[in-house]
C-alpha cells in the first residue's frame, strides 16, 4: 500500500506546496499551527482541492488536475479521524460510528461491522449514548471506530490528542499505538507535539509555511536536525550561530567558546546547537570543549531545573545568559553547592550541525 502526493495549493498568506510518498506505515507530520499540516490531509481526503497536482493511493488516482480528476470523498477510502472528533451530537454513539457507511450494504452487514469496531474499540455498553454522555477519550475512541468502520486503505489522523488532558494523552497514545499496529494500510499522524511524533511514528516530515523542510526517520530528525527551524521545532533550545575556524574547530558566536571536533567538518556549517540535557558537569581541569560557566539564574518546573548559563565571561546583568542546562533537581541539589564558576563540558558528539537555515 502506498501513498503519492504532489501538490499545489494558494492560500492566504503562504502556499502549500508538498511532495511525499509513504508506504504502508505511519508518517508524522509535525509543524507548528498554521504550517499547512491539517490542509494537506484534507487535500487527500477531497474535502479541499489542490489548484494543481496529482495524489494516488494504491495505484488509483484520488486527484489529477492535468487530468480532471477528483474523485468524490466517499469513494477515497480514506478514513479521517478529525482534531475535535466532529461527532454528530444528536446520534448515539452507533449511528455516529454507522454514519460513513454505504447504504448499499445490508441493515445486517451494517449492523455486524458497527458491533465489531465496538468491541474492538472497547466501546461495548456505550452504544445508545449520544457524545455529549462521553469522556474526551470515548468520544475519541467513537470518531476512531467511525473512521476505521468503512475500511479505509488510509487512515488520517488531525492532532486527535490537543482537546485531551495530560494523563489521558498518554494513555490514548498507548492505545492508538496498538490500534495502529492492526491497521493495515498507510496512516499519516498530523501534530505540533515532538513527543506524539515520536511515539506514534518511524518516519516524519516537518512542514514549515506550505513547504517540506525535512524528512527522514524520527532518530536521524531528532538527533541530527538539518535546518534552523526543525532544530528548534523538535526541541533545541541552544542554537549558536557558527563559523568554522579551523577544519575541525567551530565558533558558537553567540556562545562565545570554540568547540573542536575530532574529525575535519565538512561544508558551510552555519548554526551549531546542542539539546539542554546533553550538557556535562566537568569535575577536572584542561578537559577539551570544557568552559567556565557562571549560573544566572534558575527556573524551577516539577521534577527539573532549567539552569540559566553565561560561557566563558563573568555576568553583567540578570539575563546574561547564553545557554540553557536542563537537569533533575537531585543533580541540581548536588551541583549548586560547588564553587563558581562550574565547569560545563559539550561533547562534541552531540552537536547539532546544521547547514542551512531554511530548507530549500
Amino acid at each position: 500500500m502506498s501513498l503519492e502526493v504532489d501538490i499545489l495549493k494558494k492560500l492566504q498568506g503562504f502556499e502549500l506546496k508538498v511532495k511525499f510518498k509513504v508506504d504502508n506505515y505511519t508518517l508524522g507530520f509535525l509543524g507548528s499551527s498554521g504550517s499547512g499540516k491539517s490542509m494537506t490531509l484534507r487535500c487527500i481526503a477531497g474535502i479541499e482541492t489542490p489548484d494543481t497536482g496529482r495524489i494516488v493511493l494504491n495505484n488509483h488516482v484520488l486527484f489529477d488536475s492535468e487530468k480532471k480528476i477528483n474523485m468524490p470523498i466517499r469513494e477515497r477510502k480514506v478514513g479521517f479521524l478529525f482534531q475535535n472528533y466532529a461527532l454528530f451530537p444528536n446520534m448515539t454513539v452507533e449511528e455516529n460510528i454507522g454514519f460513513g457507511l454505504v447504504k448499499r450494504i445490508s441493515k445486517v452487514d451494517k449492523a455486524n461491522k458497527i458491533s465489531k469496531k465496538i468491541m474492538d474499540l472497547q466501546l461495548n455498553g456505550m452504544e445508545k449514548r449520544y457524545p455529549y454522555q462521553l469522556s474526551g477519550g470515548q468520544q475519541q475512541r467513537v470518531a476512531l471506530a467511525r473512521a476505521l468502520v468503512v475500511d479505509p486503505e488510509i487512515l488520517l489522523l488531525d492532532e486527535p490528542f490537543s482537546a485531551l488532558d495530560e494523563h489521558l494523552r498518554n494513555n490514548m497514545i498507548i492505545r492508538l499505538k496498538e490500534d495502529l499496529k492492526e491497521f493495515k494500510g498507510t496512516s499519516i499522524f498530523v501534530t505540533h507535539n515532538m513527543e506524539e511524533a515520536y511515539q506514534l511514528c518511524n518516519n516524519i516530515i516537518i512542514i514549515a509555511g506550505g513547504k517540506i523542510d525535512a524528512v527522514g526517520h524520527k532518530d536521524v530528525i531528532f538527533n541530527n536536525p538539518p535546518t534552523l527551524y526543525s532544530a528548534k521545532l523538535t526541541g533545541c533550545k541552544n542554537i549558536s550561530k557558527a563559523r568554522k575556524v579551523e577544519p575541525s574547530i567551530i565558533e558558537a558566536v553567540d556562545w562565545g567558546c570554540r568547540i573542536t571536533f575530532n574529525y575535519e567538518l565538512e561544508g558551510d556549517i552555519t548554526y551549531i546547537g546542542i539539546r539542554a540535557h546533553y550538557l556535562e558537569i566537568c569535575e577536572e581541569d584542561q578537559v577539551i570543549n570544557t568552559f567556565n560557566c557562571w549560573v544566572v539564574f534558575t527556573s524551577e518546573a516539577l521534577f527539573r531545573i532549567k539552569v540559566y548559563l553565561k560561557f566563558s565571561k563573568p555576568i553583567v546583568g540578570e539575563k546574561d545568559y547564553n545557554i540553557m542546562w536542563d537537569i533533575s533537581k537531585e543533580e541540581w541539589d548536588l551541583i549548586k553547592q560547588k564553587p563558581l564558576p562550574l565547569k560545563i563540558r559539550i561533547n562534541p558528539d552531540k552537536v547539532i550541525k546544521i547547514k542551512k537555515s531554511i530548507s530549500n
